[in-house]
């Protein structure tokens, strides 16, 4: 069972949230609010698997609450909930350790399919908005060290570049072990091995990293 907690201050967004949600016989609300400190307080109690969270709110807004959160409640997964507009928040909540984004119009079965993707160790990187996010990575690099980043591929087997490719695909560790004919074991051992030699924290970061460097 996937427990979820819906964060977000629009009451008809919870509303619909639910409405998808609560249909489905492997998923289970286990909590709802309208702010960031109350999701950092809900999940010392309800521990979630999932948090579907929108960028801005009052108080305490998604990108301080995913810093929050992910610092005391690492195996936490938070999806951000954001507009068009919203690419400067995005990067700040994928920097902080979000799985991922879902733009708020987004499809029933499109909210479905990225709660599953990212509680099976998936990275939601949704096609509308990517763009904007991989070019703030891509300009954020050049301003430091783009160099460094472009050396860091040559770090990599043909195997961990494989494997990075369908990271970025947003394929989780069973999809990535059926396609290279691999162990689920032998997978999570290539990405562990990856994000130490890149230096990167998560399969998110992991995920920009491969688009942004064509991999």
């Amino acid at each position: 069972m996937i427990k979820v907690l819906l964060v977000d201050d629009q009451d008809i967004l919870l509303e619909g949230l639910k409405l998808i949600l609560g249909k489905e016989e492997d998923i289970q609300i286990c909590g709802t609010c309208n702010n960031g400190r109350k999701a950092y307080e809900l999940c010392k109690w309800n521990r979630p698997d999932i948090i579907l969270m929108d960028i801005k709110m009052p108080e305490l807004n998604g990108v301080e609450a995913t810093k929050i959160i992910k610092r005391d409640f690492p195996n936490i997964k938070i999806i951000v909930l954001t507009t068009f507009n919203d690419d400067e928040y995005i990067y700040e909540a994928l920097k902080y350790g979000a799985s991922g984004y879902l733009l708020k119009d987004a499809a029933p079965d499109e909210i479905l399919k990225a709660v599953r993707t990212v509680y099976n160790g998936g990275a939601l990187i949704q096609s509308e908005v990517a763009v904007k996010v991989i070019d703030k990575f891509s300009q954020l690099a050049k301003n430091n060290n783009s160099r460094e980043i472009d050396k860091k591929v040559e770090l990599l087997t043909e195997r961990e570049i494989d494997i990075c490719r369908l990271v970025s695909e947003g394929k989780n560790n069973k999809e990535i072990a059926d396609e290279l004919f691999l162990s689920q074991g032998t997978v999570k051992n290539h990405i562990t091995r990856v994000l130490e030699k890149l230096e990167l924290r998560d399969r998110t970061q992991l995920a920009v990293f491969g688009i942004k460097n064509d991999l």
